[in-house]
């Protein structure tokens, strides 16, 4: 017995749906009959969602979370002048590390958040001034 289910693939950015058939396990010690190649047709691609915003540049913004997750460190402090690219803080996601670095140079003016602190996606994290 097989099913037929739909799938959306992005390959290079591009989406594409397709048709998948399923096909069950054999039972034990019968060997499975070969099943016949159904080609499925592919749609034309469809169109990517919208980049979100680029994150507010320094000297006037607070740079947003890019990610829901839970701060691991931070390795700022108000006050503090960074160079554009210098980390800011660590947050964990899914048991990864993802780090969050300064858009452009500028100076912390506040640290809105704390270690072990959960943030949602977008949530501002740092200002900088």
């Amino acid at each position: 017995m097989s099913a037929i289910k739909k799938l959306r693939v992005t390959v290079d950015g591009k989406a594409f749906e397709v048709a998948v058939e399923i096909m069950d396990e054999p039972a034990l010690g019968v060997p499975a009959a070969p099943a016949p190649v159904a080609s499925a047709p592919i749609s034309a691609p469809i169109a990517a969602p919208a980049p979100k915003p680029a994150a507010p540049a320094a000297g006037g913004g607070a740079v947003p979370s890019p990610l829901a997750g839970k701060v691991v460190s931070i390795d700022v402090k108000p006050g503090q002048a960074v160079a554009e690219g210098a980390q800011l803080l660590t947050l964990e996601a899914m048991k990864m590390n993802t780090f969050v670095y300064a858009p452009k140079a500028g100076t912390v003016a506040t640290v809105h958040v704390n270690p072990g602190d959960a943030v949602e996606e977008g949530a501002a994290l740092v200002t900088l001034s």
